[in-house]
């Protein structure tokens, strides 16, 4: 019998992050199964404009780093999604608060289920803690290379799920996302991703601009397949205790995409390159997702140009 995100529906969820891009996106799917949506945000890149709106979801306007406020939300939820952080750009400024967000924040969200007794947590982590890999593409078992802060805290988070897990019995999953992109990654926000950036030049009639040569190679993923991975991560047996990546396995330079982008936006040149400063040194990734979709029957379902064309129309309608 295969696990299906259907199964969440009439559940309570708590969603952490919830008005952020990956969280958004998850709080829209939620909501279309029926399910019942908490979203915790203290709005430092999120946005009430990402929200359904009138009263479909309960807000609550806070921070995951205090336990109280974390405690409170969390009242009679059945699953916690916790996909609140610091992102690299503003983990590599400030160590500090790195620190206190992703890695300080996770404990709180942990001891909150675990004195409520969640039945599943999903933590959202990230492809970075594999650093430059030994091989490709990036199987679970590749041992970590943090180069950053944001790495660090990552899976510090990982870390924390795994020991209220065999510690105290908390029902954990996490997944491993690799470079989202797709609707609700908004270039206004001076946080967002390298293909909002892209499009965000590209439709304005300029090139975008690439740090170093561009041959830096990515796995690229679309925000839908992003969610429906973490939804089943968050109600498959299996998936309790596991790890997951989540990507395409396939590798695209940072050139490449800029062609891409150029293309679907119609617009003519070739991209600027500039110095590689104030970047992660990573040269490529791509993830191995044998794991996920041998236990949770998950493949990706949005080849890049698909995704590319779907994140353009929502810009433009924007």
């Amino acid at each position: 019998m295969t696990t299906s995100p259907e199964e969440l529906t009439g559940k309570r969820v708590l969603v952490t992050g919830g008005a952020g891009f990956v969280g958004s996106n998850i709080v829209e799917e939620l909501v279309s199964l029926g399910a019942s949506v908490i979203v915790l945000d203290d709005f430092f890149t999120g946005s009430r404009t990402r929200l359904p709106p009138g009263d479909v979801v309960e807000v609550v306007e806070g921070s995951v780093v205090d336990q109280d406020v974390v405690a409170a939300a969390m009242v009679g939820a059945d699953v916690v999604i916790h996909a609140a952080a610091r992102n690299i750009i503003v983990s590599t400024r400030n160590p500090r608060e790195d620190y206190e967000v992703n890695i300080g924040g996770t404990l709180s969200v942990l001891l909150a289920a675990r004195e409520a007794s969640i039945g599943r947590v999903v933590y959202t982590s990230s492809a970075s803690i594999y650093g430059n890999p030994r091989t490709l593409p990036i199987s679970e078992d590749e041992p970590v290379n943090l180069l950053s802060p944001y790495a660090v805290s990552k899976f510090a988070g990982e870390s924390y799920c795994h020991a209220f897990y065999e510690s105290y019995g908390l029902p954990t999953s996490v997944v491993r996302y690799s470079n989202v992109y797709g609707p609700g990654q908004s270039p206004e926000n001076p946080y967002c991703g390298v293909v909002a950036k892209f499009f965000e030049a590209a439709m304005a009639g300029n090139v975008p601009r690439i740090h170093g040569d561009g041959e830096q190679t990515r796995d690229y993923t679309f925000v839908t397949d992003v969610v429906a991975a973490t939804l089943l991560a968050a109600v498959s047996p299996k998936a309790e205790g596991q790890v997951y990546n989540v990507g395409t396995g396939r590798e695209t330079s940072v050139n490449t995409l800029a062609r891409l982008i150029l293309g679907v936006s119609g617009t003519t040149g070739e991209a600027d390159h500039v110095d590689r400063r104030d970047i992660d040194n990573i040269r490529r990734r791509a993830v191995n997702i044998e794991k996920i979709r041998r236990e949770l029957r998950w493949v990706p379902s949005v080849p890049l140009e698909r995704g590319l064309h779907e994140t353009h129309a929502w810009l433009a309608a924007e």
